[in-house]
């Protein structure tokens, strides 16, 4: 879906409001209008990046099955085109990590936008901490474009970078679960949202790492403050490697 101009003048409103404390605010977004002949650079990846030497890994896909309102959420979670993003979050479904938190932030008006949850604080604020090192785990920004083998990490390479038009090969149209983050490209950690519509101005600025296969009507009714009440691997799960 072509998002008009006004469509988007609205939606990265929007983006500046609820992503304040999980994912990037407005102000990270002005170089879009400065900058919007820019081209998309080539692959950035990072090899040394501790956070992947340290991240778990999705080789392949997996299926999670989310239940919220006591219907399930089928997602394909896709580890062959965002291997790490993908990885950290099987590896949290596996943990039950997921189990019990609320969704903080749903946004349906002006039009339907996403629901975020994942934040085991409920404000927008907190992420996962690893029980065995007591310290948060943050992964990098992982974005793979048409015709790379391998993934970009660390740095952003949509609109609010200031590219114009990122061809990514995971797209943000509806039924996308993405990883919501602050400012710093790397500092994603258990946040994740849902595409209520086609969003693709966020395209290669977040890390979306899958698809909603069944239960759309169920996301599309979750609310503020709705608990998810279990998520588990039900394929997959020996394609994770930590």
């Amino acid at each position: 879906m072509q998002i008009r101009i006004s469509h988007w003048l609205v939606s990265l409103i929007i983006v500046g409001a609820l992503f304040l404390g999980g994912c990037t605010s407005q102000e990270g977004s002005s170089q879009t209008s400065e900058n919007s002949s820019a081209t998309t650079p080539v692959s950035t990846t990072q090899v040394n990046n501790p956070q992947m030497t340290n991240s778990p890994r999705l080789e392949g896909k997996a299926t999670v099955v989310m239940v919220v309102n006591g219907s399930p959420i089928t997602i394909e979670v896709d580890g062959t085109n965002a291997p790490v993003t993908a990885g950290n979050f099987v590896d949290l479904v596996e943990r039950g990590f997921y189990n019990g938190l609320i969704f903080h932030r749903v946004v349906k008006s002006p039009e339907p936008f996403v629901a975020q949850g994942g934040d085991p604080q409920g404000t927008g604020m907190g992420g996962f901490v690893d029980p065995q090192t007591k310290r948060p785990r943050n992964v990098p920004l992982e974005i793979k474009l048409q015709g790379q083998a391998e993934p970009s990490y660390g740095k952003a390479l949509g609109r609010q970078a200031g590219y114009s038009d990122p061809k990514v090969v995971l797209n943000h149209k509806k039924g996308a679960i993405a990883m919501a983050r602050s400012q710093a490209p790397d500092s994603a950690s258990s946040q994740f949202y849902f595409a209520l519509s086609d969003i693709d101005f966020l395209d290669g600025d977040y890390a979306v790492f899958g698809y909603v296969t069944d239960g759309m009507n169920v996301v599309e009714g979750i609310k503020q403050g709705d608990k998810i009440e279990s998520a588990k691997v039900t394929q997959g799960a020996e394609n994770l490697k930590k």
